[in-house]
């Protein structure tokens, strides 16, 4: 007898625009997670941002395995320094970190960036080091660091990956 128990592979992942019926589960796991907690998301704000994102017309995406949302991607096109995508909020259900739902969504932001755009950039909690290492291994590189910058205490690493040519877009 065989065991058809596999690990969810990142084939199995499909990436579509949040939906208000989505904003309830996302917000209850990211509120639960202790890297959220320590910038003091609740389930309240983290709500009310994803609504607002989706009543603004924000380009939030989740990433779906079974009809089940498994993680989320805010992305902004000309949020760094006007002219560069930034990737606002990525987030990964706990349970489905390491099967590629992270990597899904960052090839799914890249493909719709590097369309537009020759760089992207993205901040990294100081003492997120998976987060650091997980963006290395995609070709981010470390080219800053804001102190204090959204919680007193934590500093903000400014990873950014360039892509193509340098143009006046």
């Amino acid at each position: 007898m065989t065991d058809d128990r596999r690990p969810p592979t990142a084939e199995q992942i499909t990436i579509r625009l949040l939906a208000y019926a989505d904003v309830a589960d996302i917000a209850s796991w990211v509120a639960a997670t202790p890297l959220w907690q320590r910038y003091g998301v609740t389930e309240e704000s983290m709500s009310k941002r994803l609504r607002d994102g989706i009543a603004e017309g924000a380009k939030i995406f989740v990433a779906e395995r079974a009809d089940d949302v498994v993680g989320f991607i805010w992305l902004v096109e000309r949020g760094a320094f006007s002219r560069s995508g930034y990737v606002q909020l990525i987030g990964v259900r706990p349970g489905e970190r390491g099967h590629g739902v992270g990597r899904a969504l960052m090839a799914f932001a890249e493909q719709n960036v590097f369309a537009q755009h020759c760089d992207l950039f993205l901040l990294v909690s100081d003492f997120n080091i998976d987060a650091q290492r997980f963006y290395q291994r995609l070709g981010y590189r470390e080219s800053g660091k804001l102190e204090d910058y959204v919680v007193q205490g934590v500093n903000e690493l400014i990873y950014w990956k360039q892509h193509g040519v340098v143009s006046n877009k």
